[in-house]
């Protein structure tokens, strides 16, 4: 998906392996059913490990489909495989395919399949089993890669699965996974394919259906009643604030938003954990973007008469954070509005929907379908925009004080702070995607003005997704004038470093920095409180942690994948100029990498935490 701003790249066909001599290709194998039903469905790719349990299905991807609708896109571990059609659909709101290789493949790919689900991302994977029928199974291998209920090991972190039992069965499987899985609340969907249905011949003709009678339904509408109430609420309301959740990427929903809160002038806050949802430098974005509520966040909290919630991701916790109250013991006296449809989704095995949280005006509908409606009456009542509220002209802008402050200091070791800082004032009046952000990273450094600036966090809390998800995105935008940056923490690429060779091997222009502070730094803070509740000394929090003597060649291992890079920065200036080096490699379709040397530390402090950050 391109922005309504955004410019057409010419594609390119580097990178993509061409069948030869197909002639003619007719559907005579069960596999070929279910590679006719996907290209049907227009999925542009499929990510994937190859493995012999699902060798027909990809004999009929490649001398069948010719390797076109879906494309193949190879990867070297099955994690990097999901990771990459996770990042994908963050930016496009459409699935893309996966094919994982029998068990085993499941098992790794199980952890970024977690955190798809906790993304709330669409995707499509196929899976696979050695025969059903014992009869037919090829000595030893084919017995280790056959469990009798596969999809059990991710059952309870996807929305469906099936295992059809014959190539009619898989039409119906493809077709409801693809509905199931467009369906908000988004998520992936799983089929597990028989190798010996896959391998077996044709017995009778087969029809496939057109796709288009087979979509996923519409978002349901916003009852009038509820939509009076939430009306009322807001013109009864003092100070009303927004919490921006987990929104849509189209630009004609963000340009809704934002005339939403203009209209009923609400101050509003973001998390840094979801994509860009609102224009984090606004006037009414009255505190800076945040995971857990900063004091100006809590301070709008606590003013607030009227809170209304686009899908929060924690909305009983932000108030438990905020004002100290658990919402199921002592509820926020807040007028709450809650617009969602995760309700839905929620299941006794993963504790994902987070607290119960009270509610005033429960909306059953998407947040942007619910802006939209909104919209229609506040404009049918020929409603003005809301003159500035006397207590939100007494409150100054977050960004005003970032800017007084965000000057690094020439030629010092970097923070995180400086590092975030600078990749800032970067990426100001650029097309920038950031695809990833690090943990630690401060909201005072989102300037974002677009639905595609910012693709969120990983939602499962997972590791090593980084580099997939940054690539899957770039994936997406590769047609576009964008320039695709992942910006992520040292521990998280090692993890999943070779994710990088896909994107050289399809030509993938992208840009990946490393905040390199040479340690499993959130752990060390979790150590230090461990120590300090039990009076123990909390510098050895470092022992354990760090990821150096010897230090890791971060350069020299993206090298080996394909990318471009140089030698590590440690100074602003330096990092500046790398990434405007950088810049121009991605502009012109090249891949780059920057190892940013940080001291370890978070950046909450800004500038004044130089002093404290690098002992042990």
């Amino acid at each position: 998906m391109k922005s309504e701003t955004t410019k057409a790249r010419q594609p390119k066909d580097s990178g993509i392996d061409r069948p030869e001599n197909l002639g003619k290709p007719q559907m005579k194998w069960g596999s070929d059913v279910v590679a006719e039903v996907t290209r049907r469905l227009n999925l542009k790719y499929i990510a994937l490990v190859p493995g012999a349990s699902y060798r027909g299905f990809h004999d009929s991807i490649v001398n069948y489909l010719g390797n076109s609708n879906p494309q193949m896109v190879i990867c070297l571990h099955e994690e990097h495989a999901v990771s990459i059609a996770d990042g994908y659909g963050k930016v496009t709101e459409e699935p893309m395919a996966v094919a994982l290789h029998a068990n085993v493949g499941l098992m790794h790919a199980a952890m970024p399949i977690f955190n798809a689900w906790c993304d709330r991302t669409p995707m499509i994977i196929f899976g696979a089993t050695g025969p059903v029928d014992a009869h037919r199974r090829r000595p030893w291998i084919d017995w280790i890669h056959t469990a009798k209920d596969q999809a059990s090991i991710i059952r309870d972190y996807t929305k469906w699965d099936d295992q059809p039992a014959s190539p009619q069965a898989a039409v119906e499987s493809v077709l409801r996974a693809n509905q199931i899985t467009r369906t908000p609340p988004y998520g992936p969907v799983y089929i597990c394919l028989d190798a010996g249905l896959q391998e077996a011949p044709l017995t009778e003709e087969l029809a496939v259906p057109d796709a288009a009678r087979f979509t996923a339904p519409p978002s349901p509408a916003v009852p009038k009643g509820s939509l009076q109430k939430a009306l009322t609420a807001i013109k009864q309301a003092k100070f009303p604030l927004i919490l921006m959740g987990r929104v849509s990427r189209k630009q004609a929903d963000w340009d809704n938003r934002v005339r939403f809160a203009e209209t009923i002038g609400a101050a509003v806050l973001t998390s840094s954990n979801d994509p860009a949802s609102f224009p984090t430098t606004h006037p009414l974005h009255l505190a800076a973007p945040c995971l857990r509520p900063s004091k100006d966040a809590t301070a709008l909290i606590e003013k607030a008469d009227l809170v209304i919630s686009l899908d929060w991701l924690d909305l009983a916790g932000v108030f438990r954070l905020s004002l100290g109250n658990a919402q199921t013991q002592v509820p926020s006296d807040k007028t709450i509005i809650h617009v969602s449809l995760d309700s839905v989704r929620t299941n006794g095995w993963s504790m994902d929907h987070q607290a119960l949280a009270a509610v005033d005006i429960p909306i059953f509908a998407e947040p942007d379908q619910f802006v939209a409606q909104m919209l229609e009456d506040l404009d049918a009542n020929k409603t003005p925009k809301a003159k500035p509220r006397a207590e939100m002209k007494e409150i100054s802008h977050w960004n005003d004080a970032t800017l007084s402050k965000s000057s690094p200091a020439p030629g010092q070791p970097m923070t995180l702070w400086d590092m975030a800082m600078t990749i800032r004032e970067f990426a100001k009046g650029k097309p920038v995607t950031f695809a990833r952000l690090p943990i630690g990273w401060p909201g005072e450094a989102y300037e974002f003005d677009g639905p595609l600036s910012f693709m969120g966090n990983d939602g499962g809390g997972a590791v090593g997704t980084g580099p997939g998800h940054t690539i899957g995105a770039a994936l997406a935008l590769k047609d576009s004038d964008r320039i695709t940056i992942g910006v992520i923490g040292d521990g998280d690429y090692l993890m999943g470093v070779n994710a990088l060779w896909t994107a050289s091997h399809f030509e993938i222009p992208v840009m990946i920095v490393a905040a390199d502070n040479r340690s499993y730094y959130n752990d060390e803070m979790h150590q230090e409180r461990v120590a300090q509740m039990r009076d123990r000394p909390p510098q050895n929090r470092w022992i354990g942690q760090r990821i150096d003597n010897p230090r890791v060649d971060l350069v020299a291992m993206a090298r080996a994948q394909g990318f471009e890079s140089e030698e590590p920065v440690s100074t602003p200036e330096a990092l500046s100029a790398a990434l405007k080096r950088g810049a121009e490699i991605v502009a012109n379709g090249g891949r780059y990498f920057i190892d940013s040397l940080v001291q370890p530390g978070y950046a909450d402090a800004g500038p004044d935490q130089r002093a404290a950050v690098g002992k042990k």
